[in-house]
Protein backbone atom coordinates (compact mmCIF):
# COMPACT_ATOMS: atom_id res chain seq x y z
CA UNK A 1 0.00 0.00 0.00
CA UNK A 2 1.17 3.79 -0.89
CA UNK A 3 2.11 5.78 1.82
CA UNK A 4 -0.77 8.41 -0.44
CA UNK A 5 -3.59 5.46 0.57
CA UNK A 6 -2.69 5.28 4.22
CA UNK A 7 -2.89 9.02 4.41
CA UNK A 8 -6.35 8.83 2.96
CA UNK A 9 -7.65 6.02 5.25
CA UNK A 10 -6.12 8.25 7.85
CA UNK A 11 -7.77 11.06 6.70
CA UNK A 12 -11.23 9.22 6.23
CA UNK A 13 -11.02 8.42 10.24
CA UNK A 14 -10.77 11.86 11.15
CA UNK A 15 -13.89 13.04 8.96
CA UNK A 16 -15.98 10.49 10.35
CA UNK A 17 -14.82 10.89 14.07
CA UNK A 18 -17.49 12.12 15.39
CA UNK A 19 -20.00 9.73 14.05
CA UNK A 20 -17.59 7.19 15.75
CA UNK A 21 -18.16 8.47 19.04
CA UNK A 22 -22.00 8.47 18.32
CA UNK A 23 -21.79 5.46 17.67
CA UNK A 24 -19.94 4.32 20.96
CA UNK A 25 -21.97 6.07 22.90
CA UNK A 26 -25.15 4.24 21.50
CA UNK A 27 -23.00 0.83 22.37
CA UNK A 28 -22.96 1.79 26.03
CA UNK A 29 -26.03 3.43 26.15
CA UNK A 30 -27.88 -0.47 25.82
CA UNK A 31 -26.95 -2.26 28.75
CA UNK A 32 -25.59 -5.83 28.50
CA UNK A 33 -24.74 -6.30 32.56
CA UNK A 34 -23.66 -10.36 32.33
CA UNK A 35 -24.89 -11.77 34.65
CA UNK A 36 -27.69 -12.00 33.89
CA UNK A 37 -26.81 -11.79 30.26
CA UNK A 38 -30.13 -10.38 28.08
CA UNK A 39 -27.79 -9.39 25.49
CA UNK A 40 -29.66 -9.74 22.48
CA UNK A 41 -31.26 -6.42 22.47
CA UNK A 42 -28.08 -4.66 22.27
CA UNK A 43 -26.87 -6.86 19.48
CA UNK A 44 -30.22 -5.59 17.48
CA UNK A 45 -29.62 -2.41 18.28
CA UNK A 46 -25.87 -2.94 16.65
CA UNK A 47 -27.37 -4.54 14.00
CA UNK A 48 -29.44 -1.40 13.17
CA UNK A 49 -26.43 0.90 13.21
CA UNK A 50 -24.62 -1.20 10.93
CA UNK A 51 -27.37 -1.34 8.85
CA UNK A 52 -27.85 2.37 8.40
CA UNK A 53 -24.48 2.48 7.40
CA UNK A 54 -24.86 0.36 4.75
CA UNK A 55 -23.39 -2.75 5.78
CA UNK A 56 -24.63 -6.28 5.79
CA UNK A 57 -25.54 -8.07 8.92
CA UNK A 58 -25.88 -11.09 9.82
CA UNK A 59 -27.85 -11.74 12.62
CA UNK A 60 -27.45 -15.29 14.51
CA UNK A 61 -29.37 -16.15 17.44
CA UNK A 62 -27.80 -18.78 19.91
CA UNK A 63 -30.98 -21.21 20.38
CA UNK A 64 -32.71 -20.79 23.92
CA UNK A 65 -31.79 -24.31 25.07
CA UNK A 66 -28.04 -23.68 25.05
CA UNK A 67 -28.37 -19.91 26.40
CA UNK A 68 -29.93 -21.14 29.43
CA UNK A 69 -27.21 -23.75 29.72
CA UNK A 70 -24.72 -21.40 29.56
CA UNK A 71 -26.42 -19.47 32.46
CA UNK A 72 -27.25 -16.43 30.65
CA UNK A 73 -30.73 -15.14 28.74
CA UNK A 74 -30.35 -14.38 25.38
CA UNK A 75 -27.50 -14.01 23.07
CA UNK A 76 -27.57 -12.89 19.05
CA UNK A 77 -23.95 -12.89 17.70
CA UNK A 78 -23.30 -9.92 14.74
CA UNK A 79 -20.82 -11.20 11.14
CA UNK A 80 -20.13 -8.75 8.69
CA UNK A 81 -18.20 -9.82 5.92
CA UNK A 82 -16.70 -6.96 3.47
CA UNK A 83 -15.32 -9.15 0.38
CA UNK A 84 -12.90 -6.84 -1.68
CA UNK A 85 -11.65 -10.14 -3.87
CA UNK A 86 -9.89 -12.97 -3.96
CA UNK A 87 -7.46 -13.26 -0.28
CA UNK A 88 -7.12 -14.05 3.40
CA UNK A 89 -10.07 -13.93 5.78
CA UNK A 90 -9.20 -11.35 8.83
CA UNK A 91 -11.79 -11.49 11.04
CA UNK A 92 -11.96 -9.09 14.18
CA UNK A 93 -13.88 -10.06 17.35
CA UNK A 94 -15.00 -7.59 20.11
CA UNK A 95 -17.33 -8.70 23.28
CA UNK A 96 -20.67 -6.66 23.91
CA UNK A 97 -21.19 -7.90 27.23
CA UNK A 98 -19.84 -6.48 30.28
CA UNK A 99 -20.01 -6.63 33.79
CA UNK A 100 -22.74 -5.30 35.98
CA UNK A 101 -21.51 -1.64 36.76
CA UNK A 102 -21.65 -2.38 40.57
CA UNK A 103 -21.65 1.13 43.07
CA UNK A 104 -18.78 4.24 43.28
CA UNK A 105 -19.83 5.84 40.08
CA UNK A 106 -19.41 9.70 39.65
CA UNK A 107 -21.28 9.86 35.82
CA UNK A 108 -24.36 7.36 35.15
CA UNK A 109 -23.17 4.19 33.70
CA UNK A 110 -25.32 4.21 30.66
CA UNK A 111 -24.95 7.16 29.28
CA UNK A 112 -21.72 7.77 27.57
CA UNK A 113 -21.02 10.89 29.23
CA UNK A 114 -17.74 13.21 27.79
CA UNK A 115 -15.37 15.15 29.51
CA UNK A 116 -12.22 15.98 29.31
CA UNK A 117 -11.77 14.20 26.09
CA UNK A 118 -13.10 10.64 27.53
CA UNK A 119 -16.44 8.72 27.36
CA UNK A 120 -17.06 7.42 30.65
CA UNK A 121 -19.64 4.40 30.58
CA UNK A 122 -19.60 0.84 30.88
CA UNK A 123 -17.62 -1.18 28.99
CA UNK A 124 -16.29 1.80 27.05
CA UNK A 125 -13.06 0.50 27.24
CA UNK A 126 -14.01 -3.28 27.20
CA UNK A 127 -15.02 -3.95 25.13
CA UNK A 128 -17.69 -2.00 23.11
CA UNK A 129 -14.75 0.28 22.13
CA UNK A 130 -13.76 -1.79 20.11
CA UNK A 131 -17.24 -2.60 18.20
CA UNK A 132 -16.55 0.98 17.31
CA UNK A 133 -12.99 0.23 16.46
CA UNK A 134 -13.48 -2.28 14.17
CA UNK A 135 -16.78 -0.80 12.49
CA UNK A 136 -15.28 2.55 11.64
CA UNK A 137 -11.84 0.61 10.58
CA UNK A 138 -13.59 -1.24 8.06
CA UNK A 139 -15.72 1.89 7.19
CA UNK A 140 -12.23 3.93 6.32
CA UNK A 141 -10.72 1.41 4.44
CA UNK A 142 -13.75 0.74 2.12
CA UNK A 143 -14.03 4.25 1.73
CA UNK A 144 -10.73 5.46 0.93
CA UNK A 145 -10.07 2.33 -1.79
CA UNK A 146 -13.40 3.64 -3.03
CA UNK A 147 -12.40 7.07 -3.43
CA UNK A 148 -8.83 6.02 -4.66
CA UNK A 149 -9.88 3.26 -6.83
CA UNK A 150 -7.15 0.94 -4.91
CA UNK A 151 -7.32 -2.81 -5.32
CA UNK A 152 -7.57 -5.09 -2.16
CA UNK A 153 -7.91 -8.62 -2.35
CA UNK A 154 -9.63 -10.76 0.57
CA UNK A 155 -12.29 -10.31 3.14
CA UNK A 156 -12.75 -7.97 6.44
CA UNK A 157 -15.36 -9.75 8.67
CA UNK A 158 -16.79 -8.01 11.83
CA UNK A 159 -17.36 -10.70 14.81
CA UNK A 160 -19.21 -9.01 17.61
CA UNK A 161 -20.27 -11.64 20.18
CA UNK A 162 -21.82 -11.72 23.81
CA UNK A 163 -20.75 -14.22 26.46
CA UNK A 164 -17.38 -13.07 27.18
CA UNK A 165 -17.73 -13.11 30.65
CA UNK A 166 -18.92 -16.26 30.57
CA UNK A 167 -16.70 -17.84 28.44
CA UNK A 168 -16.68 -17.07 24.78
CA UNK A 169 -18.80 -20.64 24.40
CA UNK A 170 -21.37 -19.27 22.86
CA UNK A 171 -19.99 -16.36 21.17
CA UNK A 172 -16.95 -17.32 19.26
CA UNK A 173 -16.74 -20.50 19.92
CA UNK A 174 -20.28 -21.45 18.85
CA UNK A 175 -19.46 -19.30 15.06
CA UNK A 176 -16.58 -21.39 14.64
CA UNK A 177 -18.18 -24.40 15.51
CA UNK A 178 -21.22 -24.40 13.29
CA UNK A 179 -18.40 -23.16 10.28
CA UNK A 180 -19.99 -19.65 9.94
CA UNK A 181 -16.69 -18.22 10.03
CA UNK A 182 -13.35 -19.67 9.15
CA UNK A 183 -10.80 -16.86 8.95
CA UNK A 184 -7.09 -17.01 8.24
CA UNK A 185 -6.18 -14.16 10.23
CA UNK A 186 -7.81 -12.39 13.57
CA UNK A 187 -7.86 -9.54 15.93
CA UNK A 188 -9.30 -9.58 19.07
CA UNK A 189 -10.71 -6.70 21.66
CA UNK A 190 -7.54 -4.94 23.24
CA UNK A 191 -5.65 -1.75 23.85
CA UNK A 192 -4.07 0.94 22.04
CA UNK A 193 -0.39 0.47 23.48
CA UNK A 194 0.57 -3.06 23.26
CA UNK A 195 -0.25 -5.93 20.93
CA UNK A 196 -0.90 -9.39 23.02
CA UNK A 197 0.17 -12.27 21.75
CA UNK A 198 -0.68 -14.81 24.34
CA UNK A 199 -2.36 -14.84 27.67
CA UNK A 200 -3.23 -16.94 31.14
CA UNK A 201 -5.67 -19.83 30.96
CA UNK A 202 -8.93 -19.61 33.66
CA UNK A 203 -10.36 -22.14 35.34
CA UNK A 204 -13.57 -21.44 37.66
CA UNK A 205 -14.86 -23.77 40.63
CA UNK A 206 -18.19 -23.54 42.03
CA UNK A 207 -17.88 -25.72 45.62
CA UNK A 208 -20.78 -26.45 47.45
CA UNK A 209 -20.47 -27.14 51.37
CA UNK A 210 -23.57 -29.33 52.53
CA UNK A 211 -24.62 -29.08 56.75
CA UNK A 212 -27.37 -29.65 58.56
CA UNK A 213 -29.22 -26.58 59.86
CA UNK A 214 -29.71 -26.20 63.94
CA UNK A 215 -30.37 -24.01 66.35
CA UNK A 216 -27.77 -21.92 67.57
CA UNK A 217 -28.28 -22.82 71.20
CA UNK A 218 -27.39 -26.23 70.14
CA UNK A 219 -24.71 -25.47 66.85
CA UNK A 220 -23.57 -29.74 68.54
CA UNK A 221 -27.12 -30.85 66.97
CA UNK A 222 -26.06 -29.86 63.25
CA UNK A 223 -23.36 -29.80 60.81
CA UNK A 224 -21.94 -26.39 60.67
CA UNK A 225 -21.62 -25.97 56.63
CA UNK A 226 -19.39 -22.77 57.36
CA UNK A 227 -16.71 -24.55 59.50
CA UNK A 228 -16.19 -27.00 56.21
CA UNK A 229 -16.59 -23.76 53.94
CA UNK A 230 -13.60 -21.91 56.59
CA UNK A 231 -10.69 -25.38 56.05
CA UNK A 232 -11.51 -25.29 52.80
CA UNK A 233 -10.79 -21.54 52.48
CA UNK A 234 -7.64 -21.56 54.43
CA UNK A 235 -6.04 -24.70 52.64
CA UNK A 236 -7.04 -22.70 49.30
CA UNK A 237 -4.88 -19.87 50.47
CA UNK A 238 -2.29 -21.76 51.65
CA UNK A 239 -1.65 -22.39 47.96
CA UNK A 240 -0.69 -18.90 47.15
CA UNK A 241 2.76 -18.51 47.96
CA UNK A 242 3.63 -21.87 46.20
CA UNK A 243 2.03 -20.32 43.30
CA UNK A 244 3.57 -17.23 43.47
CA UNK A 245 6.78 -19.17 43.18
CA UNK A 246 6.33 -20.16 40.21
CA UNK A 247 7.01 -17.63 37.40
CA UNK A 248 6.02 -17.87 33.63
CA UNK A 249 8.71 -18.23 30.72
CA UNK A 250 6.43 -15.92 28.75
CA UNK A 251 7.19 -12.01 28.80
CA UNK A 252 3.94 -10.11 30.40
CA UNK A 253 2.71 -12.88 32.71
CA UNK A 254 3.66 -13.81 35.98
CA UNK A 255 2.79 -16.51 38.65
CA UNK A 256 -0.65 -18.39 38.90
CA UNK A 257 -3.22 -16.83 41.47
CA UNK A 258 -6.23 -17.77 43.04
CA UNK A 259 -8.99 -15.48 44.57
CA UNK A 260 -12.99 -16.68 45.91
CA UNK A 261 -14.81 -13.86 44.75
CA UNK A 262 -18.09 -14.81 45.70
CA UNK A 263 -19.71 -16.62 49.15
CA UNK A 264 -23.18 -17.35 49.89
CA UNK A 265 -24.65 -19.39 52.71
CA UNK A 266 -26.50 -19.54 55.44
CA UNK A 267 -30.00 -18.41 56.88
CA UNK A 268 -29.78 -16.41 60.29
CA UNK A 269 -27.69 -15.30 62.58
CA UNK A 270 -29.31 -17.68 65.16
CA UNK A 271 -29.09 -21.08 62.35
CA UNK A 272 -26.07 -23.00 62.25
CA UNK A 273 -26.03 -23.09 58.29
CA UNK A 274 -26.59 -25.66 56.69
CA UNK A 275 -25.06 -24.62 52.98
CA UNK A 276 -22.47 -22.25 51.81
CA UNK A 277 -21.55 -21.96 48.06
CA UNK A 278 -17.79 -21.17 47.38
CA UNK A 279 -17.06 -19.52 43.72
CA UNK A 280 -13.12 -19.47 42.82
CA UNK A 281 -11.13 -18.55 39.75
CA UNK A 282 -7.70 -19.82 39.37
CA UNK A 283 -5.54 -18.17 36.78
CA UNK A 284 -3.09 -20.26 35.08
CA UNK A 285 -0.37 -19.79 33.23
CA UNK A 286 0.96 -21.08 29.66
CA UNK A 287 3.50 -23.63 30.78
CA UNK A 288 0.29 -25.21 33.42
CA UNK A 289 -1.64 -28.44 32.25
CA UNK A 290 -5.44 -27.46 32.90
CA UNK A 291 -5.67 -30.95 33.74
CA UNK A 292 -3.42 -31.18 36.23
CA UNK A 293 -4.54 -28.22 37.96
CA UNK A 294 -8.46 -29.20 38.08
CA UNK A 295 -6.86 -32.37 40.01
CA UNK A 296 -5.08 -30.84 42.50
CA UNK A 297 -7.20 -28.05 43.19
CA UNK A 298 -10.15 -30.48 43.59
CA UNK A 299 -7.90 -32.99 45.89
CA UNK A 300 -7.37 -30.10 48.28
CA UNK A 301 -10.80 -28.94 48.68
CA UNK A 302 -12.00 -32.41 48.97
CA UNK A 303 -9.45 -32.91 51.75
CA UNK A 304 -10.05 -30.05 53.63
CA UNK A 305 -13.93 -30.29 53.50
CA UNK A 306 -13.25 -33.96 54.62
CA UNK A 307 -11.66 -32.09 57.99
CA UNK A 308 -15.53 -31.51 58.94
CA UNK A 309 -17.81 -35.07 59.97
CA UNK A 310 -20.53 -35.36 57.72
CA UNK A 311 -20.34 -31.73 56.17
CA UNK A 312 -20.60 -32.92 51.97
CA UNK A 313 -18.81 -31.44 49.17
CA UNK A 314 -20.25 -31.08 45.59
CA UNK A 315 -17.55 -28.89 43.46
CA UNK A 316 -18.91 -27.96 39.59
CA UNK A 317 -16.66 -26.57 37.09
CA UNK A 318 -17.82 -23.03 35.40
CA UNK A 319 -15.39 -22.29 33.19
CA UNK A 320 -12.22 -23.67 31.23
CA UNK A 321 -10.22 -21.36 29.68
CA UNK A 322 -7.14 -22.57 28.23
CA UNK A 323 -4.21 -20.07 27.54
CA UNK A 324 -3.32 -18.34 24.47
CA UNK A 325 -0.21 -19.28 23.04
CA UNK A 326 1.08 -17.76 19.89
CA UNK A 327 0.13 -19.46 16.81
CA UNK A 328 2.73 -19.35 13.48
CA UNK A 329 1.12 -16.77 11.21
CA UNK A 330 0.67 -14.25 14.10
CA UNK A 331 4.08 -12.46 13.22
CA UNK A 332 2.65 -10.92 10.22
CA UNK A 333 -0.81 -9.31 12.18
CA UNK A 334 1.89 -8.28 15.07
CA UNK A 335 4.63 -6.07 12.93
CA UNK A 336 1.70 -4.91 10.82
CA UNK A 337 -0.22 -3.49 13.86
CA UNK A 338 3.68 -2.62 15.59
CA UNK A 339 4.45 -0.48 12.16
CA UNK A 340 1.18 1.30 11.95
CA UNK A 341 1.08 1.87 15.40
CA UNK A 342 4.58 4.12 16.39
CA UNK A 343 3.94 5.85 13.27
CA UNK A 344 0.19 6.73 14.36
CA UNK A 345 1.48 7.05 18.11
CA UNK A 346 4.89 7.97 18.21
CA UNK A 347 6.44 5.36 20.20
CA UNK A 348 6.90 1.26 20.21
CA UNK A 349 3.87 -0.34 20.58
CA UNK A 350 5.43 -3.65 22.15
CA UNK A 351 4.34 -7.26 21.75
CA UNK A 352 3.49 -8.67 24.84
CA UNK A 353 1.11 -10.88 26.86
CA UNK A 354 -1.24 -10.49 29.78
CA UNK A 355 -2.25 -12.43 32.43
CA UNK A 356 -6.28 -12.03 31.69
CA UNK A 357 -7.51 -14.65 29.88
CA UNK A 358 -9.89 -13.80 26.60
CA UNK A 359 -12.14 -14.77 24.03
CA UNK A 360 -9.01 -15.24 21.49
CA UNK A 361 -8.00 -18.01 22.76
CA UNK A 362 -10.95 -19.57 21.12
CA UNK A 363 -10.00 -18.08 17.58
CA UNK A 364 -6.18 -20.02 18.66
CA UNK A 365 -7.77 -23.39 19.15
CA UNK A 366 -8.98 -23.06 16.08
CA UNK A 367 -5.89 -23.11 14.48
CA UNK A 368 -6.33 -19.27 13.85
CA UNK A 369 -3.73 -16.61 14.26
CA UNK A 370 -4.58 -13.72 16.28
CA UNK A 371 -3.49 -11.17 18.88
CA UNK A 372 -5.21 -8.47 20.07
CA UNK A 373 -5.15 -4.70 19.42
CA UNK A 374 -7.88 -1.98 19.93
CA UNK A 375 -8.86 0.87 21.28
CA UNK A 376 -7.52 1.50 25.48
CA UNK A 377 -5.48 2.75 27.83
CA UNK A 378 -1.55 1.22 28.57
CA UNK A 379 -3.40 -0.61 31.63
CA UNK A 380 -6.66 -1.98 32.90
CA UNK A 381 -6.05 -0.11 36.11
CA UNK A 382 -5.94 3.54 34.00
CA UNK A 383 -9.29 2.50 32.24
CA UNK A 384 -10.92 1.73 35.93
CA UNK A 385 -11.58 -1.39 33.29
CA UNK A 386 -14.54 -3.54 35.06
CA UNK A 387 -14.63 -0.47 38.32
CA UNK A 388 -16.51 2.67 38.69
CA UNK A 389 -16.04 5.39 36.26
CA UNK A 390 -14.86 2.79 33.49
CA UNK A 391 -13.54 5.45 31.36
CA UNK A 392 -11.93 5.69 27.65
CA UNK A 393 -9.65 8.35 25.96
CA UNK A 394 -11.09 9.41 22.60
CA UNK A 395 -8.05 10.05 20.90
CA UNK A 396 -6.82 6.52 21.64
CA UNK A 397 -10.12 5.55 19.99
CA UNK A 398 -9.44 7.64 16.94
CA UNK A 399 -5.73 6.36 17.04
CA UNK A 400 -6.29 2.77 17.32
CA UNK A 401 -8.87 3.18 14.32
CA UNK A 402 -6.37 4.18 12.10
CA UNK A 403 -3.66 1.52 13.31
CA UNK A 404 -6.29 -1.02 12.76
CA UNK A 405 -8.11 0.29 9.28
CA UNK A 406 -3.96 0.63 7.87
CA UNK A 407 -2.59 -2.52 8.81
CA UNK A 408 -6.16 -4.12 7.28
CA UNK A 409 -5.08 -2.22 4.26
CA UNK A 410 -1.76 -3.72 4.22
CA UNK A 411 -2.70 -7.73 5.01
CA UNK A 412 -5.27 -7.27 1.86
CA UNK A 413 -2.93 -5.49 -0.57
CA UNK A 414 -2.70 -7.59 -3.70
CA UNK A 415 1.21 -7.73 -3.42
CA UNK A 416 1.17 -9.04 0.61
Amino acid sequence: MTPEFIAAIDARVDADFADEVAFLREMVRVPTDTPPGDNAPHAERTAGLLDEMGFHVERHPVPAAEVDGAGLVSVTNLVVRRRFGDGPVVALNAHGDVVPPGEGWTRPPYDGVVEGGRMYGRGVAVSKSDFATYTFALRALETAARERGARLAGTVELHFTYDEEFGGEIGPAWLLRHGLTRPDLAIGAGFSYAIVNAHNGCLQLEVTVHGQAAHAAMPETGVDALKAAHAILTAIYALAPAYAARRSKVAGIASPTINVGRIEGGTNTNVVPAKVVLKLDRRMIPEEDPAAVEAELREVIERAGAAVPRARVAIRRLLLARALVPRPGHERLAAALARHGERVFGERVAVTATPLYTDARLYGEAGVPIVLYGAGPRTILEANAKRADENLLLDDLRRATKVVAATLAELLAPDA
